[in-house]
């Protein structure tokens, strides 16, 4: 299909947040997929427990899904970080735009799931100006959110997702 893989997925880390920018097409998920069939590796998502309900429970979790209880006094953080510790192997593939619309800020749920879990955050460009998939060094979050940002934020310049007006 013309695409590349630029970069590397360190297979000895076994647990962490695949930061995946920009999120502007359903088509990302495809792009996901994909990718992680290439390079061999599990790559995980949440969703809402509503769907793993019978037979698509079986399809979901297969794929790398993970149910999540997102009803209110819940935390979903705390949830997700809980996951992380139940599980030997687990890097959550998550975009911090949380919509497929245009955003100018992130929300800050992927860093303090990687913080509350102790692991690496692994950003990840879907370019697909360039027809890449770039998997940069991962990254590990200080605490200090703001210049955490700073550096995360220049992994993702000049990257144009599918729908190019909607890239961060």
């Amino acid at each position: 299909m013309g695409w590349n893989i630029k970069g590397a997925m360190d297979s000895d880390i076994q647990k962490s947040v695949l930061m995946v920018v920009p999120h502007t097409s359903w088509h990302d998920f495809f792009t996901g997929m994909l990718t992680r069939g290439i390079l061999g590796l599990e790559m995980n998502f949440v969703a809402k427990k509503e769907l793993f309900v019978f037979p698509f429970n079986y399809y979901f979790r297969w794929m790398g899904g993970a149910p999540l209880d997102r009803s209110k006094n819940k935390n979903t953080v705390e949830n997700i970080a809980s996951i992380f510790k139940q599980r030997k192997t687990f890097r959550l593939a998550i975009s911090p735009e949380g919509t497929r619309k245009k955003v100018t800020t992130w929300k800050t749920g992927f860093y303090y799931i990687a913080v509350e879990a102790a692991v690496p955050i692994i950003p990840v460009a879907f370019d697909y100006k360039n027809k890449e998939v770039v998997l940069h060094p991962a990254f590990y979050a200080t605490g200090n959110r703001e210049e955490d940002f700073q550096v995360l934020k220049k992994y993702f310049v000049g990257v144009k997702g599918k729908i190019p007006e909607n890239s961060f």
